[in-house]
Formats: C-alpha cells, sequence, structure tokens
C-alpha cells in the first residue's frame, strides 16, 4: 500500500511524548489562512520554487512533458495550473530551485525510516507520530502505518483536526494510543471564517473520541483577530471541560516561520499582517483554562 507523505522529521520534541519520528501526510480538508505548512494543503505532489538559487541551466524547459516551464521576453515563467507534478524537472535542477513537494512512499518504506530512531524511543518513551496535512483523508494508509508500528511495539500518535466522517476515526482506534487534536474554534461562523469549513463535525467527533479509550491532548492555536479573546477561549475551555480523557491543553501562539513556503507555491500568504501574542496574553489565555481544571502545558518559548 502506498500514501503520499511530504515530510518526515526526525528528532520531533513537540508532536506527543518523548522523542518522535513525525510522518507528515499530504491533504487537508481545512484552508487555515494562517497554515505553516501550506504543502500539505494539497493532496497532489506540487513543485516549489526558489528563484535565486536558478543558475539558468535550462533543463527544466526540455525535460518538462507538459511545458509548464517556459521564457518570455527574457524571464521564466511556470503555469502552475498545466503541472502534473511529475517531478521532472525539480530531478535535472543543478541549482535546486526546484523542489518537488509530496511523494508516494510505501508503507513499508515508511515504517523502515521510523525504526532508524527506535534507540531515541526508547530512552525518552517516544514513538511515532502520524501528521499532516490531515492524516486521516488517507485512512487505510494510516491504518496500516498504524497496524505496522503497534506490530513493532511502538507508541502511536495521530495528529488530527477532526474534519473527517467519525468512521475514519473508529478504524484506527484500536492502534492509536494518543490524539492530538487541534480546536481553531468552538463559534461555528468563527471556525468557517477562519477555515473555509464550519466545525460542528469536529466538535462531534471530539465528544465522540472521549468515550472511548484513547488518550487525548487538545491543541489550539491562538490566532489574532479569530480565537485571541476571551469570549471566544472561555466557550472552548466549557466545553472541554465538559469532556473526559483529555490529558492536556496547549495554546499554540500564532507564528510567520511558513511565511517564506507560500512565495514558493504560488499561494498568498494571507496572514502576513498578523501580530503574534505576546506572553502577557498568552498567560491570561490559559489561565481561563486553568480555573477549569484543565491541564495546561506551558509553552516555554514565550
Amino acid at each position: 500500500m502506498e500514501g503520499m507523505v511530504f515530510n518526515i522529521q526526525r528528532y520531533s520534541l513537540h508532536d506527543g511524548p518523548g522523542i518522535r519520528t513525525t510522518v507528515f501526510f499530504k491533504g487537508c480538508s481545512l484552508r487555515c489562512f494562517w497554515c505553516h505548512n501550506p504543502e500539505s494543503m494539497d493532496l497532489n505532489p506540487q513543485i516549489q520554487i526558489f528563484p535565486r538559487k536558478c543558475i539558468s541551466c535550462g533543463n527544466c524547459f526540455e525535460v518538462c512533458p507538459f511545458h509548464a516551464h517556459y521564457i518570455n521576453e527574457g524571464q521564466r515563467f511556470f503555469k502552475r495550473e498545466i503541472c502534473h507534478g511529475c517531478g521532472e524537472c525539480a530531478g535535472t535542477c543543478y541549482g535546486e530551485a526546484l523542489v518537488l513537494t509530496g511523494k508516494m512512499m510505501t508503507g513499508e518504506e515508511i515504517i523502515k525510516e521510523v525504526e532508524k530512531d527506535r534507540p531515541f524511543y526508547k530512552n525518552s518513551d517516544g514513538g511515532v507520530t502520524f501528521s499532516g496535512g490531515e492524516p486521516l483523508l488517507q485512512k487505510e494508509f494510516l491504518k496500516a502505518l498504524l497496524m505496522g508500528s503497534k506490530d513493532r511495539g511502538l507508541h502511536t500518535t495521530v495528529d488530527t483536526a477532526g474534519n473527517v466522517p467519525w468512521q475514519s476515526f473508529k478504524e484506527i482506534l484500536p492502534y492509536t494510543d494518543l490524539f492530538l487534536f487541534d480546536i481553531k474554534a468552538y463559534s461555528e461562523k468563527i471556525h468557517k471564517q477562519a477555515t473555509g469549513a464550519g466545525n460542528s463535525r469536529i466538535i462531534e467527533n471530539l465528544k465522540l473520541l472521549t468515550t472511548e479509550n484513547n488518550d487525548i491532548w487538545i491543541r489550539i492555536p491562538v490566532i489574532p483577530d479569530i480565537n485571541d479573546n476571551t469570549e471566544e477561549m472561555e466557550k472552548i475551555s466549557d466545553y472541554l471541560a465538559g469532556l473526559k480523557r483529555i490529558k492536556q491543553i496547549e495554546l499554540l501562539p500564532y507564528h510567520q516561520f511558513g511565511a517564506g513556503k507560500y512565495e514558493t507555491l504560488g499561494m498568498e500568504y494571507k496572514s502576513m499582517k498578523c501580530v503574534p501574542p505576546n506572553k502577557e496574553l498568552m498567560d491570561r489565555l490559559e489561565g481561563l483554562f486553568i480555573k477549569k481544571g484543565l491541564n495546561v502545558k506551558r509553552n516555554k518559548n514565550l
């Protein structure tokens, strides 16, 4: 079985307990305007362009079977709309100005990479995390990887935004030790404004998930003018306080670390004017959850 991934990150310290290897799946059902992994949104492979690295060798013009690369009046252009993501151009780009993000990998290939870090898992109570994008959009492939990981005695974590049918969750429950479940907003109007989709299914899926035996960590990105206010965070904290099996909650301050990726993908970065929250605001918002008796993991970077 094969699936589409765009990165395998080693020595990850923020995607579950201990030291972990995080496998990033391509494809997402939400369109969060602040996303720091825009290459994760599209399920298909994409070409990233880094113009400053171009050495004008011309190989991309010759090898592209769809003529997506062309020159007009001395300037090079790329027709992304006709690109099929075959990667021929990236494979012959000496300057690495063209990079293919996303490739099909077999479950065996991924498990082999994950197994290389086994000594780190053993010494830190770590394991493997499947993230994205939304890994549950490739549920059969995810299930196979989870089963293979459990067969090898590895701790498994799935990082999800929850915007998938509940049946997708049910199929992986027996093989998942921990869910990292993202909550962007409780108000449906705000959630749709922020992500392009409503959140009724997400809220219901989390409620159902808390009736199962899997551990759950909630992660809440703090986004300017979306949920960085007392009213919205009160709604989220009230909802979470009424649920069981939630081991901890982490508030993640908005950042602009992924801003440069948008240009390489021909995408608009819509949150450029957003200002990351300061320590005072983060402390105040975290206090709302602590007052409800919820276990908040403090962000040490602020």
